[in-house]
């Protein structure tokens, strides 16, 4: 399962091997003072002079004068966005505020998983967690910092288009407003699909190789390749709503008033919508039942069917706007209550009893006891304790999300959503833990199996030859 050195997978771009031999000149040899005279000698030659000091900023200093900066831009942006808001007429200010909100809260969303994601390679490093070989990459691979470095970027262009679009829409410039929107979308799937080696392209070809996987399950199905679908299932609004931003640039709908029309080609009542919605689980579920052709295990039946649940939730909801009012209430809404509540508490067990392995919540307990979860890598109950409760919380307002009367709530959708992916990198956390210990059980018991066997000399002696 370890990767190869040459694997390309997630390998930082440009980058090459460094190799340096400390061995070479050691301390009171008289090698290193040869050298050096030696160099010195070279670059008086060259006509080279090298500084007796050299002068850099303190790093400290750097680091305050970047967050200076970004609390100026964070200011500036939120006073030109107030008062661009505030220009505008009250009949028109919700609705404005609920067509920008639509096309910028998915990439907000978006930049929200890049900082988790770096956030979770950060406590692998801390937990000495193989991250390298659980998910089958290169040791390469991009660090928490690289991880960040993109987030923060994706924070200061995402909301700088976002006051843009405010502003240039408040003042008149309606065309200029349109197309702010287009050009960042066009500009981060540019970013995603260009080409050339630069811009982490080991990385970006991984990323978009693992999502190919996912839409395609023609393969054995990988850690990555699961792993990432769980992860889109939580971004299942995410997608609806790029679906609709993208439906209205095509359409010419951006900062119109036609796109508000409940019942056009891309409004709320869209059939698009929960067509979105259910992509994910339904990538998640062939997954599985790829897995059980594979291995014919039937624990991956189940886990199908965890994923089929979510599909009534997601349909039943969307029928409230092509039924009678009196069959959503007494037909409809029971049957999504009720659809609702299985799937709720069906992935709850199965996020413990499976993807964490805390059966019956009694393993938690057993940290005095031999058992895999003796070496829990954050070795502190109420960790557990918290993700346990928390995770059930934000199981069920996700689930909640999905009803069709939150939709125009674009604040309370936006926050559930944002808990929802807080609460898939929680996951994440502890998911990796129970695969990381099982490759370290499996490891510890090749190796015990190995001091088992006895040795060559040990067996022919025991025959009664002699070597």
């Amino acid at each position: 399962m370890d990767a190869s050195a040459s694997s390309p997978h997630l390998r930082k771009s440009g980058s090459r091997a460094v190799v340096s031999d400390f061995g070479a000149f050691e301390p009171g040899s008289g090698f290193e003072e040869e050298a050096l005279l030696h160099g010195l000698e070279a670059n008086e030659m060259k006509g080279v002079s090298i500084p007796s000091s050299t002068t850099a900023p303190s790093p400290v200093l750097l680091w305050r004068l970047k967050v200076f900066l970004f609390l100026i831009w964070g200011v500036s942006c939120c006073k030109i966005s107030w008062d661009s808001v505030m220009r505008m007429s009250l009949n028109l200010r919700d609705l404005f505020l609920y067509e920008a909100f639509l096309y910028y809260n998915p990439l907000l969303l978006v930049t929200l998983v890049v900082w988790f994601w770096g956030m979770n390679l950060w406590v692998f490093a801390q937990a000495n967690v193989d991250f390298a070989r659980i998910f089958d990459v290169d040791r390469n691979h991009l660090t928490h910092r690289e991880i960040w470095k993109c987030a923060t970027w994706m924070t200061i262009i995402v909301p700088t288009s976002m006051t843009a679009y405010l502003y240039l829409y408040s003042h008149g410039e309606v065309l200029f407003a349109a197309s702010q929107p287009v050009i960042l979308y066009a500009a981060f799937a540019m970013a995603l699909i260009f080409p050339f080696d630069i811009f982490y392209l080991s990385s970006r070809y991984f990323l978009l190789r693992t999502l190919w996987r996912i839409v395609f399950p023609l393969q054995a199905i990988a850690f990555p390749d699961f792993f990432l679908a769980d992860i889109l299932t939580s971004m299942s609004k995410v997608f609806s709503d790029l679906e609709r931003s993208v439906c209205r640039m095509f359409h010419r709908q951006v900062a119109t008033i036609a796109w508000f029309e409940a019942d056009s080609v891309c409004g709320s009542h869209s059939v698009a919508i929960p067509i979105v919605l259910v992509l994910p689980y339904l990538f998640r579920l062939f997954q599985c039942l790829r897995q059980y052709k594979d291995i014919r295990d039937r624990t991956t039946l189940f886990n199908a069917l965890k994923y089929s649940t979510a599909v009534p939730v997601i349909f039943l909801s969307a029928l409230k706007y092509h039924v009678v009012p009196d069959n959503w209430v007494n037909l409809y809404r029971p049957l999504w209550l009720l659809s609702a509540v299985v799937n709720c508490l069906y992935s709850f067990y199965w996020d413990l009893t499976r993807d964490w392995d805390l059966s019956c919540f009694t393993r938690i307990f057993k940290f005095t006891r031999p058992h895999i979860l003796s070496h829990l890598l954050y070795e502190r109950k109420w960790v557990y304790f918290w993700v346990i409760g928390s995770n059930l919380i934000l199981r069920c307002t996700w689930t909640y999300k999905l009803s069709a009367h939150l939709r125009h709530n674009y604040l309370t959708v936006f926050a559930i959503t944002a808990l929802e992916i807080f609460r898939r990198f929680q996951w994440a956390f502890f998911r990796v833990e129970n695969a990381w210990n099982n490759i370290s059980t499996k490891s510890n018991s090749q190796v015990f199996s190995m001091a088992d066997v006895p040795k060559e000399e040990e067996l022919l002696n025991s025959n009664g030859h002699n070597v």
